[in-house]
């Protein structure tokens, strides 16, 4: 390829882990947001939640299993459009934020409502026996109590937006999957290619190791 290994790590190999993770970080943080605003809500409104609503819990339930049917690449490339008028580009770090987003934010959503679920119902009932609002109760003993397995199921979501990343990659977003599949796959360099496979086994192994002392320190 006409690369000595330093210039492999520095011209190639390193921009594509910055790519990866400006690109897992963001989608996470956005992905957190918007997963845990749905999550409240489906929470709240669900037959014996706090102000149950069948309307609204239906029509949030079914946009988050319909989103959620979508396999990333196929939902990556069917919102081009959407894509373009929001960043300006379908190609590039910051237009497959917008795939990741919307593909993570549902999958968070589900994870977190499971985490509020997880939450002791007698809990709740003497909350509301001391005079507490729903307001206070998501989020002085909902949220409260499940802390650890919210810290648990973040961790979860972002190592599969860590993978979603990678098939973005593959088609334009840069990062590790574009270097495995332009550098590695198509030039027939098995060495890059399953190099870039350890670099994301790392990665894994390490957001699983901060999340799990994150969850050990919130117990």
């Amino acid at each position: 390829m006409g690369h000595s290994f330093v210039e492999l790590v520095e011209q190639i190999i390193y921009p594509a882990v910055k790519t990866t993770l400006y690109m897992v970080t963001i989608a996470t943080i956005f992905s957190a947001i918007f997963g845990f605003m749905i999550a409240i809500l489906l929470y709240v409104t669900r037959k014996s939640g706090l102000h149950p609503n069948v309307g609204v819990f239906t029509v949030i339930n079914t946009i988050v299993n319909v989103i959620r049917s979508f396999p990333f690449v196929i939902l990556m490339v069917s919102i081009i459009p959407f894509t373009r008028f929001l960043v300006g580009t379908s190609i590039g770090k910051n237009a497959a934020l917008v795939p990741l987003t919307i593909a993570s934010a549902p999958f968070m959503a589900r994870l977190f409502e499971t985490s509020f679920e997880s939450v002791d119902e007698e809990v709740i009932e003497a909350a509301k026996a001391c005079g507490a609002s729903n307001i206070q109760i998501i989020f002085w003993v909902v949220i409260k109590e499940s802390f650890p397995l919210l810290a648990q199921n973040l961790t979860l979501a972002m190592i599969s937006i860590l993978g979603f990343s990678a098939m973005a990659g593959a088609v334009g977003a840069g990062g590790l999957g574009s270097v495995a599949l332009m550098y590695g796959y198509q030039n027939f360099n098995d060495s890059i290619m399953y190099g870039t496979v350890i670099i994301l086994i790392i990665l894994v192994q390490f957001i699983q190791f901060v999340g799990n002392k994150l969850c050990d320190y919130l117990k």
